[in-house]
C-alpha cells in the first residue's frame, strides 16, 4: 500500500512541477525582441529524423481502488519506440512488463504483458517554446492497447483484457542522442481479470508503476524554426517636418533623373561631329604618344593615333617637310642617365613605327630626346613622344 501511494504521489508532484515548469522556465533563446515566446513554425522534418528507442526499469503495484490494494508489487519493465512529428506532438509503440501480486500472495504471483500505442505532448516545449538543449522536458501521454495477464503459474494460461493507458514522461537531457527519464504510468483494466478473490469481475483493477531508464534519440535530433516567419516590425514615428523634408528630397531626385533621361536622349539624337583636317603648309600639326612609367612600348590605343597621324598628315605634307619626334621622360623620376636613356628610346620607337607599319620615309623623321622634363604637373602626361 505504501509503494502504491508513492506511486501516485510522483504522478501528481510530476503534473504540478511541469507546469511550473512551462510557466516559470522560460529560456531567452526563444523570446523575440519584444520579449514574447516563439513557439513555430517549424520546417517538417524527414521521415528518418526524430525518432528514439526507450529502455526502462522500476517498480509497479495494483489497486482496485484508491484504498484497496491488490498486493505488494513487483518489477516493472518497458520497452518503446516513437517518434516526434513536431516539437510538441509525438508518437510511441511499446511493451510494458509488470510481475504483480495478488492480494494476499507473495512478491511475483502473476506477470502481466501489456502491448501499448502512446501519443505524446511536450508541455515544457508547448508552454515555453522549443529548445533543444532544454535539460528536462515534462511529457504527459495518453494511450490503450492490449493486456495479457497470467493467471495460472503451474499451467500456461493467459487472460487478455483491453487496457487504457496514462503518465508523465519526464525526459532529462544529457546528449544530443541520449537522454535518461523517469516515467510515471497508471494503466486501468478489469479486475477480472486477475481472478482476485472477492472482487467483483466487472470492477476495474489499476497497475501504477514508476520506471527509470534511457532513452536514444535516432537520426537527426533537432527542428529548425521556418524561414517564413514574419519578422516582428515596430513602426518608426517620425514628424510633420522629416515627412516634409523626406518628400522635396524625392522630388529633387525624380528631377534629376528626368534632366539626366533628356540628356541621355539628346546624345542618342545628335549628328555626328565631322572633323576637317588641313594638309600642307597650312598649319603646323603636332601630335602626342604617351607611355607608361620607365616604358617605351607603345600601346594600342596611341598606335591608333599614329596611324592616324602618318595617313592624315605625315604622307599629306610637302615633299621636303621634316618632321621632329622628340621624346621625353618624367623629371620627377629615375636618374638623369634613366631619363635621357628611355626619352630617346621613346622617340626611335615611334619611328620605328612609322617607318615599318605605316610606310613614311625615314628621311623624313629627325630623332631626338629631351631627357627628363616637368612640363606638366600631371606626370604622366611628361612621359610622351611629340611629333611635330
Amino acid at each position: 500500500m505504501k509503494g502504491i501511494k508513492t506511486i501516485l504521489g510522483a504522478l501528481a508532484v510530476a503534473g504540478l512541477l511541469g507546469f511550473s515548469f512551462s510557466a516559470s522556465a522560460q529560456e531567452n533563446g526563444n523570446r523575440d525582441e519584444n520579449g514574447k515566446v516563439v513557439r513555430g513554425s517549424y520546417e517538417t522534418n524527414r521521415f528518418g529524423d526524430n525518432w528514439f528507442i526507450g529502455l526502462g526499469a522500476g517498480y509497479n503495484a495494483g489497486l482496485y481502488s484508491i484504498d484497496n490494494a491488490a498486493g505488494k508489487g513487483g518489477l516493472a519493465t518497458n520497452v518503446n519506440v516513437g517518434k516526434w512529428f513536431t516539437p510538441s506532438v509525438g508518437a510511441r509503440v511499446g511493451w510494458r512488463g509488470l510481475t504483480n501480486a495478488s492480494r494476499g500472495a507473495d512478491f511475483g504471483t502473476y506477470k502481466q504483458n501489456s502491448a501499448l500505442v502512446d501519443v505524446l505532448w511536450n508541455m515544457s516545449n508547448a508552454f515555453s517554446g522549443y529548445k533543444e538543449t532544454r535539460f528536462w522536458d515534462i511529457i504527459p501521454y495518453a494511450g490503450f492497447g492490449g493486456n495479457w495477464v497470467k493467471v495460472n503459474e503451474n499451467a500456461d494460461q493467459w487472460d487478455q483484457e483491453f487496457v487504457v493507458n496514462g503518465g508523465i514522461l519526464n525526459d532529462f537531457r544529457l546528449g544530443n542522442h541520449v537522454d535518461l527519464f523517469l516515467d510515471l504510468n497508471a494503466m486501468m483494466t478489469k479486475a477480472g481479470q486477475y481472478n482476485a478473490k472477492g472482487v467483483e469481475s466487472e470492477r476495474y483493477y489499476w497497475p501504477v508503476s514508476a520506471t527509470l531508464g534511457l532513452i536514444f534519440n535516432l537520426g537527426r535530433t533537432n527542428f529548425d524554426r521556418h524561414s517564413s516567419i514574419v519578422p516582428v516590425i515596430v513602426p518608426n514615428k517620425h514628424t510633420d517636418a522629416e515627412y516634409d523634408a523626406l518628400a522635396r528630397r524625392v522630388k529633387q531626385l525624380e528631377d534629376e533623373n528626368a534632366a539626366l533621361k533628356k540628356q541621355i536622349d539628346d546624345l542618342k539624337n545628335r549628328k555626328p561631329d565631322t572633323v576637317y583636317v588641313k594638309v600642307g603648309g597650312d598649319v603646323d600639326p603636332v601630335t602626342r604618344t604617351y607611355f607608361d612609367l620607365n616604358s617605351s612600348k607603345i600601346s594600342d590605343r596611341e598606335k591608333a593615333h599614329l596611324d592616324f597621324f602618318a595617313e592624315n598628315v605625315i604622307k599629306n605634307s610637302a615633299s621636303d617637310k621634316v618632321f621632329d619626334v622628340v621624346g621625353s621622360a618624367d623629371k620627377a623620376t629615375g636618374s638623369v642617365a634613366t631619363n635621357e636613356r628611355i626619352a630617346l628610346a621613346r622617340a626611335n620607337a615611334v619611328k620605328d613605327y612609322l617607318v615599318k607599319n605605316c610606310g613614311v620615309d625615314a628621311s623624313k623623321l629627325n630623332v631626338s630626346s629631351r631627357g627628363g622634363v616637368d612640363d606638366y604637373a600631371k606626370l604622366a602626361l611628361n612621359r610622351a613622344v611629340v611629333i611635330k
